[in-house]
């Protein structure tokens, strides 16, 4: 059975991830409005009734702005830690409210959804593996450091969204103020290109077929130096840079191969992405 991924958004205006199967899929963050989650959905050809369930990672604004409304109007249940659910202060419906504990498998429908923690400078944050059959999903950004759970996870995957939100020199070169420099590179706050490549080399699976980077800062990183640093060492594995303005195609991950979706054709071309630009939001834009 195959997965089909996409990213409606990633970048601290919004981040949005779908994943799902041929009859049901699920959000990872609704951090755009019900109204971009529709028209992107709608672009994509993923009907809004195959949605199922959303899942919170955190409670930063750029990942649930989207969530009440979304879940109002679709009656989708939201699944939420009680702690994160109290910081963020959403109006969500009690009966659409579910919690998670971390490492507990979740069933929605085929889908089979884990969390586990995080470190990044939120009250209760996780990152996600979505599995479905002999196929695995991972939903990894807002990562301050690498620890083991995020590596044996990652090892796991056949696709995976993965943060690399900034360039090293050009952060320490940039405008930003020394205490929100110190805060990105904390080990609470984002995942560094390097860290984020060294991750990659080290620890993919022989088996992973599509990399999608994730949640870049238009600040302090580049589209192209990115994707740049990835290609050179990516082999079989096909990279992709996610935009913080549109969505990216939709790819259908396969336990053998990932291909594109024939049924959705992409909706730019690799030197696009490379050369897209990316809006920065300052200093929320790293959260």
């Amino acid at each position: 059975m195959s997965l089909f991924i996409t990213s409606l958004n990633s970048g601290s205006n919004g981040n949005a991830y779908y994943v799902g199967n041929h009859e049901e899929g699920i959000l990872i963050d609704a951090g755009i409005s019900c109204r971009e989650i529709e028209r992107r959905m709608t672009r994509l050809d993923l009907p809004m009734a195959r949605l199922r369930a959303i899942f919170v990672s955190h409670e930063h604004s750029d990942h649930i702005q989207g969530v009440a409304v979304t879940a109002k109007k679709y009656r989708l249940p939201v699944y939420i830690t009680a702690d994160t659910l109290k910081q963020s202060r959403l109006p969500i419906e009690n009966q659409l409210i579910v919690p998670f504990k971390p490492l507990e498998a979740v069933q929605v429908g085929a889908l089979s959804i884990s969390a586990f923690s995080k470190r990044h400078d939120a009250c209760d944050p996780y990152s996600f593996m979505v599995r479905s059959a002999a196929v695995n999903v991972g939903i990894f950004t807002d990562i301050g450091s690498v620890c083991p759970e995020l590596v044996r996870h990652f090892r796991e995957c056949h696709a995976a969204f993965l943060e690399a939100n900034y360039d090293e020199e050009m952060l320490a070169q940039g405008r930003y103020p020394a205490y929100l420099k110190s805060r990105i590179r904390g080990g609470m706050g984002h995942l560094s290109n390097r860290q984020a490549l060294d991750l990659f080399l080290e620890h993919r699976s022989y088996y992973m077929s599509r990399l999608i980077l994730s949640h870049l800062s238009e600040e302090n990183n580049d589209p192209a130096l990115v994707m740049d640093l990835f290609q050179k060492h990516a082999g079989a594995v096909e990279v992709v840079v996610a935009s913080r303005h549109k969505e990216t195609p939709v790819f259908e991950v396969r336990a053998d191969a990932d291909v594109l979706s024939k049924e959705n054709k992409p909706c730019f071309t690799r030197s696009q992405l490379q050369l897209s630009l990316f809006q920065d939001i300052f200093p929320a834009g790293v959260q």
